[in-house]
């Protein structure tokens, strides 16, 4: 599902975008963010979007997440 998902640093400056449009994987976080539902954000803001686009766009999110190295450091006392 992640190969919806490209980054070409000639389209929106490198920002993951779905795989053959100029609609960013942020634009589309940003409406689930705000409450949307997937039919609401195709039917509203992306009709040529699908389903599993938007899913891709969660699931490209939570493998960048996931692949990232938290450090926490000690407060001070």
């Amino acid at each position: 599902m992640i190969d919806r998902i490209t980054v070409d640093a000639g389209i929106h400056f490198g920002k993951p975008c779905i795989a053959g449009t100029r609609i960013t994987v942020q634009s589309v976080l940003e409406l689930i963010n705000e409450g949307l539902t997937f039919p609401e954000i195709i039917e509203n803001y992306y009709p040529d979007l699908t389903v599993e686009d938007i899913r891709a766009c969660v699931s490209y999110t939570i493998a960048l997440v996931s692949g990232e190295d938290i450090h926490i450091a000690a407060s001070p006392a």
